[in-house]
C-alpha cells in the first residue's frame, strides 16, 4: 500500500524512475548529487516504490528525539562522523550477517561543492565484496535514475572514474560540479 502511495506522491511531484535493480541481493546504492535536504524523502519514496528493503547511515544529530525514533524504524543507523569507529568494518560485519543487506547513501562530500568525494563506501564494498550500485537525482528532469552497478576491481581510480562520470550527467537541485577523482594526499 505504502508503494502505491509513493508512486503516487512521485508522480503528483512529476518525478518518475528510470532503469532497472541490480540482480543481487546485497549492494551499496550511492544517491547523488545530494544538494538538498529533499533528496532524503526522494530516496524514501524510490525505496518504497521499488520495494527495497535500503538500510541507511546518517550523522548522529538526525537520531535525536523527536523524530530519531523514526530514522531508526526506517532502517536507519546513527554515525558519529566527530570520532573515527571503524565505520567501514562495522557495516562491513552487516553484509556478512544479514543475505539481503542493501545499505543506501550519500557519499561523504557529495553535499557542497568538493574537490574530492570521501570513498568510505568503495573500502566497504571492497571489504563486503558486493557491487556499487549508483543512482542519480537528475532534478533537471525530474528523474531519479538506476544506473549500472559497479563491482569493485584492482584499480579503485578507474572505478572511481567511472562512478564520477555516471554522476556527472545528471543536477542535482542546486547545481555544483561532480569533482574528478584525485586520490587522498
Amino acid at each position: 500500500m505504502f508503494a502505491r502511495i509513493a508512486q503516487g506522491l512521485l508522480k503528483l511531484a512529476g518525478w518518475r524512475i528510470e532503469g532497472q535493480l541490480p540482480p543481487q541481493r546485497q549492494y551499496i546504492a550511492i544517491v547523488a548529487p545530494h544538494t538538498s535536504n529533499w533528496d532524503f524523502i526522494l530516496g524514501v519514496l524510490c525505496r518504497a516504490v521499488l520495494k527495497v528493503p535500503a538500510r541507511f547511515i546518517g550523522k548522529h544529530q538526525l537520531f535525536r528525539p523527536p523524530l530519531g525514533w523514526l530514522m531508526r524504524a526506517m532502517g536507519g543507523r546513527p554515525v558519529d562522523r566527530r570520532r573515527s569507529n571503524n565505520l567501514v568494518e562495522g557495516v562491513v560485519e552487516l553484509f556478512q550477517q544479514e543475505p539481503d543487506f542493501v545499505l543506501a547513501l550519500a557519499p561523504e562530500g557529495t553535499r557542497g561543492a568538493v574537490n574530492r568525494w570521501k570513498t568510505g563506501f568503495y573500502h566497504i564494498a571492497q571489504g563486503a565484496k558486493v557491487p556499487i550500485f549508483p543512482v542519480a537525482l537528475d532534478y533537471r528532469h525530474r528523474r531519479i535514475v538506476l544506473g549500472p552497478w559497479l563491482e569493485p576491481g584492482d584499480s579503485k581510480a578507474a572505478d572511481m572514474a567511472q562512478l564520477l562520470a555516471f554522476f556527472r550527467c545528471y543536477q542535482g537541485k542546486v547545481r555544483q560540479p561532480v569533482p574528478h577523482y584525485s586520490p587522498k594526499p
